[in-house]
């Protein structure tokens, strides 16, 4: 692999194993949209139980995930509190405003980090009519901008007690949910018990070409069914998607743990304090990122640029020890580490 791209953009950019091209490839398939495709619902159902949902429901992708997940817990003119760096917000064109017409609303964090309290006091109540009342709100897991951080338990967990007495929901953005639990030991069930909708992404860390899965009551899973029909995202013989997924779950959770191996012999490499790196993603903080960006591809090194002066690393299934060494090598030389 000497001569190759090492690609740290994404864990996105991963391509299907060989073993899960023939899972793919011997698929048990039917239609979905009549509820027939006995490989999506096998998907579906593992999805909920190991999250503690009662039901799943497989979508393309993890914005369509989000945005279904966020409307079966607001209505079109209530508003969903979040970080200010939230994927929802940050990444998403917009949907939530112009396909529900729900209202957004932020609150800085201490680099995305999931502070309860400060979300809590920021919640307008409903029965006001001055005021747009607070729905939902939604909390990232990893998060994104904030370097893949892991978000603290007692946080979720202070921030869900209170959501049931105030009549609040919770959406979780789990779209790399499986790296927390890994980074954690925590399982995901516990993580997702702790959410009124979840949505949960395949196509990151574990490889799948395609796939999220959206958790929640049985009740709000009919409901969003309709959701993903009206966006576009009723799918037919789509069990070859979800063979994939099955195949990533069986083979590619444990090995979460060498991305993150990964990424902390990046960081130690060049210069980062490991202790900022909770699972698979480094950032570069102070840097002229477009012109190291474009001197590591010359040199077969891809990474993501996210602001003038930052740079993302993620590690992903498509590297290894090999490459990340290489990697560094590059990314050191460079910035003189």
């Amino acid at each position: 692999m000497a001569d190759a791209l090492v690609d740290l953009r994404s864990d996105t950019v991963t391509k299907p194993t060989p073993g899960m091209r023939r899972a793919m490839a011997d698929a048990e398939v039917g239609d979905d949209v009549y509820g027939e495709d006995p490989s999506i619902r096998a998907l579906e159902e593992r999805m909920a139980q190991a999250l503690g949902h009662e039901a799943g429901l497989f979508v393309p992708s993890g914005t369509m995930g989000n945005q279904i997940g966020l409307r079966l817990v607001c209505e079109p003119g209530q508003e969903v509190l979040c970080d200010s760096e939230a994927h929802i917000v940050t990444y998403e064109m917009g949907a939530a405003a112009v396909l529900f017409g729900i209202s957004t609303r932020t609150v800085v964090s201490d680099g995305g980090r999931l502070d309860a309290a400060q979300l809590i006091e920021q919640v307008r109540p409903h029965g006001n009519w001055h005021l747009t009342a607070t729905a939902a709100v939604a909390v990232e897991n990893t998060h994104n901008r904030g370097g893949g951080l892991v978000q603290p338990l007692d946080q979720l967990q202070a921030l869900w007690d209170w959501s049931r007495q105030a009549g609040v929901n919770v959406h979780l953005d789990g779209a790399r949910l499986f790296n927390a639990s890994v980074a954690t030991g925590i399982d995901m069930a516990t993580y997702g018990r702790l959410a009124d909708t979840a949505s949960v992404c395949l196509s990151k860390g574990l490889g799948a070409p395609v796939g999220s899965v959206v958790v929640a009551s049985a009740e709000r899973i009919a409901a969003g069914r309709l959701w993903r029909k009206r966006l576009g995202g009723g799918m037919r013989q789509a069990g070859v998607l979800a063979a994939a997924c099955l195949y990533a779950l069986d083979h590619h959770v444990d090995r979460l743990a060498e991305d993150h191996e990964h990424a902390q012999l990046l960081a130690k490499r060049l210069g980062v304090d490991p202790a900022t790196v909770d699972t698979n993603i480094v950032r570069l903080d102070g840097v002229p990122a477009p012109v190291v960006a474009e001197a590591a591809k010359a040199r077969g090194v891809l990474v993501s640029q996210t602001s003038a002066h930052r740079l993302r690393l993620v590690t992903n299934l498509g590297v290894d020890r090999a490459d990340v060494e290489r990697a560094a090598d590059v990314l050191a030389e460079l910035l003189d580490r």
